[in-house]
């Protein structure tokens, strides 16, 4: 419910402000000086929305995902000044991918945990391994990256924001064939709240997103699973998603992409431990 394919750059001009930790944000340059934030998962879908977005808003975007060549053309369309590798389930890749980072273009005062995964079984079918799978990428690479990013930012003592992606699913279970991946979204909202109260002494705010039907290569390989575990078809399928939201319409990446931006600006200074639907009234809470 979460990943997937973006559109070009967002529009925006390089004066707008961004977010710090505690403080109202600094001023993003334009001259390309702006604020540093990095997005894991950004090769394609939400992950690749957010870092035009940023990169609109003046930003310096450095994408990072496990797929280098996805990571590099999300990079060259925010015209960033590189990208890096980084598979999130692993601490030393996290690391080195920070690390390369910190050396090359500072410590980031926004980061950004996307990467995600899903897959469609019915609860009962679910193998060990799948339920592995999942909450490595969903859970485990969260609480890596961001630990990882958190390390940087205290060790650079400026503070900072972190924002995760979590999901609808993080916030209800009534989503069919998804147990797993509801079981690692809701440790992400959680999570989420554990890093704010530990990070605030440090003037690092983290906050997540909870998107709902996005229209993103995942939802297109969920469609299909959906209709087949149903007996129904994608068009029925989709339609279902529409009746959902209230808005009566599905979920762009740049929905998303345009609270993260947010949620990292000095608008949203004095919030942290929140995770913010953004689902067109699908799931209220």
């Amino acid at each position: 419910m979460a990943d997937g394919v973006t559109g070009d750059l967002a529009d925006g001009a390089a004066d707008r402000v961004t977010g710090g930790a505690a403080g109202p944000g600094r001023m993003a340059a334009p001259d390309g000086s702006g604020p540093l934030a990095v997005v894991t998962g950004a090769g394609s879908g939400i992950g690749a929305a957010i870092a035009t977005e940023l990169a609109g808003r003046g930003y310096v975007v450095v994408p990072t995902d496990i797929d280098e060549v996805a990571a590099q053309r999300t990079a060259e369309r925010c015209g960033s000044p590189g990208s890096e590798r980084m598979d999130v389930t692993d601490a030393a890749s996290v690391a080195d991918a920070l690390g390369a980072v910190v050396a090359r273009h500072g410590t980031p005062e926004v980061f950004v945990c996307n990467a995600g995964i899903s897959r469609m079984r019915r609860f009962l079918d679910v193998s060990p391994a799948e339920l592995e799978a999942t909450l490595a990428v969903n859970l485990r690479g969260v609480f890596l990256s961001g630990q990882a990013a958190a390390r940087a930012m205290v060790d650079a003592g400026r503070g900072g924001c972190i924002v995760n992606v979590a999901s609808m699913a993080g916030k209800q279970g009534r989503v069919p064939f998804l147990a797993d991946y509801v079981a690692s979204k809701f440790g992400v909202v959680g999570l989420t709240q554990a890093m704010a109260f530990e990070l605030a002494e440090h003037g690092i705010r983290v906050n997540s997103v909870c998107p709902g039907y996005v229209v993103t290569p995942m939802q297109d390989r969920e469609l299909v699973w959906e209709a087949e575990l149903k007996g129904s078809t994608v068009g029925a399928v989709r339609q279902l998603y529409v009746d959902d939201t209230p808005l009566r319409r599905l979920e762009t990446p740049e929905d998303v992409a345009r609270v993260v931006a947010f949620l990292a600006g000095p608008d949203a200074a004095f919030l942290t431990g929140e995770s913010v639907a953004v689902n067109g009234g699908a799931f209220m809470d």
